[in-house]
């Protein structure tokens, strides 16, 4: 349990390392005061350019495979490997910790993203052909409604029926998968919120229904 213990530790660190709130600090700008105040890759985006939110995707998606696919194979120096630990479940707890991390980062007094571009990152180690389902329903909202946080939640949504339907027996990865889609609703209650008072932001580019 103390390799669980310390693996889990070391990737909510890793998680902490936000990718907008990284390169703001080399702009000079803090990116929670600006736009939606979300430190997550669409504000990022929308207020600040492709060029410096491809960056923010780039690293919050690089700490997810470093602390999914790296991380519980690692030797650790005084720990080492614990046969009794199963590496499945050592995988997604390092999943999981990283995602909040990233939403509570203990490095930005825990004012984080909201998490969707690290999960993508910890799901392309852990299921990668689950991101098929989860993307193209994202892209399918999107398109319909333009509204990208109700994308991502829907997105999320489809991890669990996908491992469902894909892998009944991997009960480490459904519960990842259900954990996920809870947490991604509750990181999105703000958009949920401005949606259902109609002043919620949509991606006009993506967005095939608006108004012409």
């Amino acid at each position: 349990m103390l390799e669980l213990g310390f693996k889990a530790l070391i990737a909510y660190l890793l998680g902490s390392l936000i990718g907008s709130l990284l390169l703001g600090q080399l702009r000079g700008v803090d990116i929670r005061t600006v736009g939606s105040g979300n430190a997550g890759g669409t504000n990022a985006l929308r207020t600040q350019g492709w060029a410096f939110a491809l960056g923010v995707i780039i690293v919050d998606v690089g700490k997810a495979l470093l602390a999914v696919g790296w991380l519980p194979g690692l030797d650790l120096p005084g720990i080492g490997i614990d046969p009794d630990v199963d590496r499945g479940w050592l995988a997604v707890v390092c999943a999981f910790a990283v995602v909040c991390g990233h939403v509570y980062p203990v490095w930005y007094e825990f004012r984080g993203g909201k998490g969707a571009a690290t999960l993508i990152g910890a799901v392309a180690v852990l299921a990668p052909k689950a991101l098929v389902p989860v993307l193209l329903v994202w892209l399918a909202c999107v398109m319909l409604t333009g509204y990208v946080g109700l994308g991502t939640m829907l997105g999320t949504a489809t991890l669990p029926v996908y491992c469902a339907v894909t892998q009944p027996g991997n009960t480490p990865l459904l519960a990842f998968g259900l954990a996920m889609a809870a947490f991604i609703v509750f990181t999105h209650r703000s958009n949920v919120q401005r949606m259902r008072a109609g002043n919620e932001n949509r991606a006009r580019r993506l967005w095939l229904l608006r108004s012409r």
